[in-house]
C-alpha cells in the first residue's frame, strides 16, 4: 500500500512539474512572438521598409523554433493558423499590402492570446 501511495505522489509531481514547465514555455513564445509582431506593426505604420523586412525575416525564423517545441503537446490547428498568419504577413509585405499586414499581425496577435488561454491549467479549461 506504501508503494502506491509513494508512486501516485511522485506521478502527481511529475505531471503537475511538466505542466508547470510546459506552461511558461508557452507563455513565453506567445508573449515573445506577439511582442515581435507588434515592433513589426510599429514599423509598418512608420514606413520604415529596410527594418520590416528584417523584422519579418527574423519572426519567421523565431516561429519556426517556437514551432518545433510547441508541437510536442499542442493541438497542431492552433499551431496552423499562428504558421498562416504569419506567412499572410510575409506576402502581403513583399507585395506592399500594408493594411492587409496589420490586419494579419492583429489577428495572429490574438490567435498567441486564445493559445496562451486556452494551455493554462485553469478550472475553465479543464471542463
Amino acid at each position: 500500500m506504501l508503494k502506491e501511495i509513494i508512486i501516485i505522489i511522485i506521478v502527481l509531481i511529475l505531471v503537475i512539474s511538466l505542466d508547470v514547465i510546459t506552461n511558461n514555455y508557452t507563455t513565453y513564445a506567445a508573449d515573445s512572438l506577439s511582442d515581435e509582431l507588434s515592433d513589426l506593426r510599429q514599423l509598418i505604420l512608420r514606413k520604415d521598409e529596410n527594418n520590416i523586412n528584417k523584422k519579418t525575416e527574423e519572426i519567421d525564423k523565431n516561429w519556426d523554433k517556437y514551432n518545433q517545441r510547441l508541437s510536442y503537446y499542442m493541438e497542431h490547428d492552433e499551431l496552423e493558423k499562428v504558421g498562416n498568419g504569419i506567412t499572410a504577413i510575409k506576402s502581403h509585405i513583399e507585395v506592399k499590402e500594408n493594411n492587409d499586414a496589420i490586419e494579419n499581425i492583429d489577428e495572429v496577435v490574438f490567435i498567441l492570446k486564445h493559445i496562451e488561454d486556452k494551455e493554462k491549467f485553469s478550472m475553465k479549461s479543464l471542463f
